[in-house]
């Protein structure tokens, strides 16, 4: 499977983007990475996208919206205080869906 993955960090998070994209892709290989085998074949296409950026309350927020050999996923969550521990929760839920597929 083709997988691309997109990071956009606010413009609060432009200095930290590189630590995202390193978060988001050791999640990805670490929590998701035998669930989305079964996705694999030779045709299947699959984008994951995280967003994140600070809220007014000075908070961590991050969506991460997927899209894998025809399944759609979208998880959301708001006001945390640390990155690390949001990113790493919206995988947890992600691979808690994946293995419902």
């Amino acid at each position: 499977m083709e997988l691309k993955i997109i990071v956009h960090v606010g413009s609060d998070l432009e200095g930290s983007k590189e630590v995202v994209q390193r978060l988001v892709e050791r999640n990805i290989s670490t929590k998701l990475d035998q669930y989305l085998n079964k996705f694999d074949k030779d045709d299947s296409e699959g984008i994951i996208e995280f967003k994140g950026d600070k809220n007014k309350k000075n908070l961590f927020n991050g969506v991460i919206q997927a899209h894998i050999d025809g399944h759609s996923f979208r998880f959301e969550r708001e006001d945390y205080t640390n990155l690390d521990d949001l990113i790493n929760h919206l995988f947890d839920h992600f691979k808690q869906e994946l293995s419902n597929k």
